[in-house]
């Protein structure tokens, strides 16, 4: 495996790569260049920390699992074991964790009015009084879903999107959750919960495969992912993202999300105080684009 790169990217970006690890970051503020370099010297590393507790965190978390050691592997343990009452492993966090970690390091650095670092769509914020950030959703087939205008002072600090779309496996149906939370990590395991909550588990039509057959290292293990989902009747979507919800209202309720949006199949459902700064809700209501990807914009 080749070595971090980094590269300045239009628009005052950078871009910092690594093996899965994909980044691109913005800062506002004079010390933009000093933040850039301190999320570089951190960034220099981190995928072998994570390598080195990979089993750890592929493991499912329970009371006797131990706690990771490193910085960003303590980071994804802190994020999931709110959600240890059914399984998780600690790499429903790490895009999150990466992403709040570099995060860390920048503001640490270098006084910014704002700040943002998107890893693959996970996105951690930092926004200085009177700032604000600008969140796209797409469907996969590129289709607006909407924005998520996040303000300064509203305790927002990450937004993660996940479901059988996305990147990672799903257990779940979802053509997409996004999850507004105090951090990206936070967001992250939150969004694949919700995610995997979105489901008919007695369909005869959805399509699974043992996750172990698909990656042979995957964390789900021989837990069947969705690999293939037709077209639902509304009612059955319904039923679906009504699981979803439920399963979001009771994270709500408990503090650990501030928002949600849940997608399919033309049907969504929003929840949370967190999406009051929602633009084009009626976009997002009626979207028939499939899932949604967070994309940062100015």
């Amino acid at each position: 495996m080749t070595g971090p790169a980094a590269a300045l990217l239009p628009g005052d970006r950078l871009h910092l790569q690594h093996g899965p690890i994909d980044l691109i970051i913005g800062a506002d503020g004079l010390a933009r260049a000093q933040a850039f370099a301190a999320a570089a010297a951190r960034f220099d590393g981190l995928l072998q920390e994570l390598v080195a507790e990979l089993p750890l965190l592929r493991a499912g978390v329970t009371a006797g699992l131990p706690a990771p050691q490193g910085p960003v592997a303590r980071r994804m343990h802190r994020a999931v074991r709110p959600h240890a009452d059914v399984f998780i492993t600690c790499m429903a966090a790490v895009a999150g964790a990466v992403a709040d970690e570099i995060l860390s390091a920048m503001t640490a650095a270098a006084p910014l009015s704002r700040a943002y670092v998107n890893n693959g769509g996970d996105i951690a914020l930092h926004l200085a009084a009177g700032s604000s950030f600008t969140s796209a959703m797409a469907g996969l087939d590129g289709r607006d879903l909407g924005r998520i205008l996040v303000s300064a002072g509203a305790g927002i600090g990450g937004i993660a999107t996940s479901g059988a779309g996305g990147r990672s496996f799903s257990l779940g149906i979802a053509d997409s959750v996004t999850v507004l939370a105090r951090s990206a990590a936070e967001a992250d395991a939150a969004a694949t919960m919700i995610a995997n909550a979105v489901d008919l588990p007695r369909h005869p039509g959805i399509r699974r495969t043992r996750a172990c057959d698909l990656q042979p290292d995957s964390d789900l293990g021989t837990r069947p992912v969705v690999t293939g989902v037709p077209p639902l009747s509304p009612d059955d979507v319904a039923r679906a993202l009504d699981a979803g919800a439920a399963r979001a209202q009771d994270l709500l309720t408990r503090g650990l999300i501030a928002g949600v949006a849940l997608f399919l199949q033309g049907q969504t459902r929003l929840a949370g105080t967190g999406f009051t700064g929602l633009i084009q809700k009626d976009e997002v209501a009626h979207a028939q684009g499939r899932g949604a990807q967070a994309a940062a914009c100015a």
